[in-house]
């Protein structure tokens, strides 16, 4: 089956998604929303008129591309990617979520099995290592730090 992009509105893209597949349930296959990918679903069907018809009547729509999709194109959006991939002991990072957020930590060590990390906060009296996910951290570069 083909595989089209759709352009919506940013942040309206998994409304988007389920609109288009149920305003035309027997021409439309499927439609999907990847997180990573901003302003743009995925729709399967026989033919791009299908799912410009179905898309008139979606409202965060903005455009169907004409020419198809293929499955290598998106693959990069379709396979999970880990919270700790980039993160390396000794990073300077910064807590963006918990009790201790807004505060500077470096990284003691990195859990990937379970997509933790634990830190130690730099401006502590005393080092007590914290574990944090992955998704609550940021790095820093070297300037935000010093």
């Amino acid at each position: 089956m083909p595989l089209y992009a759709v352009k919506t509105t940013k942040s309206h893209e998994e409304t988007s998604a389920e609109l288009i597949a149920t305003k035309a349930p027997d021409k439309i296959y499927a439609s999907l929303a990847p997180e990573g990918m901003i302003s743009y679903i995925i729709v399967e069907a026989d033919d791009v008129t299908d799912i410009k018809n179905a898309a008139e009547e979606v409202p965060h729509i903005r455009k169907v591309l004409e020419q198809e999709t293929s499955l290598t194109e998106i693959e990069q959006f379709l396979t999970p990617t880990s919270d700790v991939e980039g993160f390396n002991e000794g990073d300077v990072v910064e807590l963006t979520g918990g009790p201790f957020q807004g505060d500077k930590a470096k990284i003691s060590s990195v859990e990937p099995s379970n997509e933790r990390v634990t830190v130690e906060l730099i401006e502590a009296t005393v080092p007590i290592p914290v574990e944090v996910r992955g998704d609550k951290i940021r790095v820093l570069d070297k300037e935000e730090w010093e």
